[in-house]
């Protein structure tokens, strides 16, 4: 048996020749439908189908009859849409975002890239794809994986948000690095821009690390306040949504490029309990070494974020706090909440989780 060698494999020139014109060819085919971008090039956000479309009824069914049962009633109702769920709103903006980015850079792709992410049946998959071209959504990546959690496939599609109902998946994706929420609908409806994406966070334990909710925590106010006074000039550490602000401004500094910084379609807002003249400093101090603007910074002193947030109407607001969630949701603002921090073992103040003993 005579050897065989790797090189007998190897692309010849002419084939190499073929590769690359027929991706050419690919790549300047032309539509009327807008394209999604290079992925390299995109602000990926991976919604799932339960955070875009309300499935409650759906879900009911598939707890209380199964699987089979689930994807019966999903394909004899296919041509029936999906009603919108809490991140419709938030995906529209991301849409329209695209829009004027598009009339100010034709050939750029720098653009929000959304990508449905999902463990549904692919035999679902023709109701989703049905809903969303009713919407005239702009989602064109899928990933439907049966069953199976999606989570190991963020990083493939160079996922920078992911926004799930499932509040284990979105654990495994910030333990993977990958900014993540869970969703919650608003109690009540309350009108949102359709001409701007206004985005809102909390600080420690979302864009900043949690170590100063750990010194709240054990030692109290008097003691955080002295220790923010002391590092007021060394820059917080990152927290899981940082990477997501950042992708923001880089979107942001485009349009101010072309000086439309008045007529931005991008607006982020930072909304904390901490006080400003006692430990704001280092909050505005850290966002400026790391080299990110926000558009407005909201120090509220431990008052209620709720009817702050209502005047705001954000498109979303990312907090670790269950009950900032929960006062939000009430006063009509979608929430997602970020299972981040110390803050984790705690529920309105009270400890729910015991430490681990000292050794």
């Amino acid at each position: 048996m005579s050897e065989i060698k790797a090189k007998d494999f190897a692309p010849t020139g002419d084939a190499g020749e073929e590769k690359d014109a027929a991706k050419a060819h690919f790549d300047n085919l032309k539509t009327n439908k807008p394209r999604p971008p290079k992925p390299q090039y995109a602000v990926t956000i991976a919604v799932s189908s339960r955070t875009l479309f309300n499935m409650v009824t759906e879900r009911k069914i598939y707890e209380d009859q199964g699987l089979e049962e689930y994807v019966a009633y999903q394909r004899d109702h296919e041509n029936e849409p999906l009603m919108p769920g809490p991140a419709f709103p938030f995906v529209k903006a991301l849409m329209t975002v695209n829009a004027r980015l598009r009339q100010l850079y034709p050939d750029s792709e720098e653009l929000f890239d959304i990508v449905l992410m999902t463990n549904n049946h692919a035999q679902v998959g023709v109701r989703l794809i049905n809903s969303i071209n009713h919407y005239d959504l702009t989602i064109e990546r899928f990933c439907m994986t049966g069953g199976e959690s999606p989570t190991g496939y963020l990083e493939a599609y160079m996922t920078n948000l992911y926004l799930s109902k499932d509040s284990e998946k979105v654990s495994e994706a910030i333990e993977e690095g990958i900014a993540a929420a869970t969703m919650f609908m608003a109690v009540k409806e309350n009108e949102l821009s359709d001409t701007q994406l206004r985005v809102a966070f909390d600080g420690d334990a979302v864009l900043f690390s949690d170590e100063s909710e750990i010194i709240v925590k054990e030692g109290g106010l008097d003691t955080f306040f002295a220790h923010e006074k002391k590092f007021e000039n060394t820059p917080l550490a990152q927290g899981p949504l940082k990477c997501f602000l950042e992708a923001l401004g880089k979107l942001q500094r485009k349009f101010y490029a072309k000086n439309e910084r008045l007529n931005c379609p991008i607006r982020t807002f930072l909304v904390t309990a901490r006080s400003a003249a006692s430990s704001g400093a280092r909050v505005l101090k850290t966002l400026r070494s790391w080299g990110l603007e926000i558009d407005e910074a909201l120090f509220l002193a431990g008052a209620p974020k709720g009817p702050l947030l209502q005047k705001i109407k954000p498109h979303i607001f990312f907090d670790d706090q269950m009950f900032h969630i929960e006062g939000a949701r009430e006063l009509g603002t979608i929430s997602a909440h970020v299972p981040y921090g110390i803050g984790q073992k705690y529920n309105k103040g009270k400890l729910i989780e015991s430490p681990a003993k000292k050794k």
